[in-house]
């Protein structure tokens, strides 16, 4: 198994860290650094970043870490640590927007945590520099495409979220906000629309 790069190994270790200092100090922590909605009285300006680093469950911090790991890895070494810090904060700051215009919408008071966002700017990302890698997901286990994968994991966060799957307690508008945000930053660097082309 190749070393692990230093921003990925960073993220992760950062994330158990918060998870292990939130079983010792659950209700302060959260409430200060998970993302609350605007109208909840508890939104403070730092939480669009430090709502990543906090996760619901021993199994929501597995998944996301092991998508870190498979996705992040590769990225950063493609990209160089720089280059892939600036794209986790655009994907992590694209998916707290969306998820506050969202909480915003239907009037909602509960809190989002998870890296998650990131996560899936760095699915989205992968799916564009490797779009014909074979990849096999754990559900379902079937080979495809790495853009065919993205394709269907992006319509099928559209489908839960627009059907009422916000109810499952799974920030599908962060979800989709955060590959909106990885695909924004990397037409910028391209210099594509909606951004006028680099000099």
């Amino acid at each position: 198994m190749p070393s692990m790069p230093p921003i990925t190994k960073a993220f992760m270790l950062a994330c158990v860290g918060m998870f292990c200092i939130g079983l010792l100090l659950p209700v302060p922590f959260e409430s200060l650094l998970a993302l609350w909605p605007l109208r909840s009285g508890n939104f403070w300006p730092w939480q669009p970043l430090t709502y990543a680093f906090l996760h619901g469950s021993v199994m929501h911090l597995f998944f996301n870490m092991l998508g870190l790991w498979m996705f992040g890895s590769e990225i950063e070494r493609l990209w160089g640590s720089r280059r892939y810090l600036h794209f986790l904060i655009a994907s992590v700051l694209s998916a707290a927007v969306a998820q506050l215009l969202f909480t915003q919408l239907i009037g909602s008071y509960s809190p989002t945590v998870g890296a998650s966002g990131a996560l899936f700017g760095l699915l989205l990302a992968f799916g564009m520099m490797f779009p014909n890698r074979t990849i096999i997901p754990l559900f379902p286990p079937i080979p495809m495409k790495a853009k065919v994968f993205v394709a269907v994991f992006g319509g099928l966060e559209l489908l839960m979220g627009m059907s009422g799957g916000s109810g499952s307690g799974i920030a599908h508008f962060a979800h989709l906000g955060g590959m909106l945000g990885g695909f924004l930053m990397i037409r910028y660097w391209r210099g594509q629309t909606p951004f006028g082309r680099r000099r």
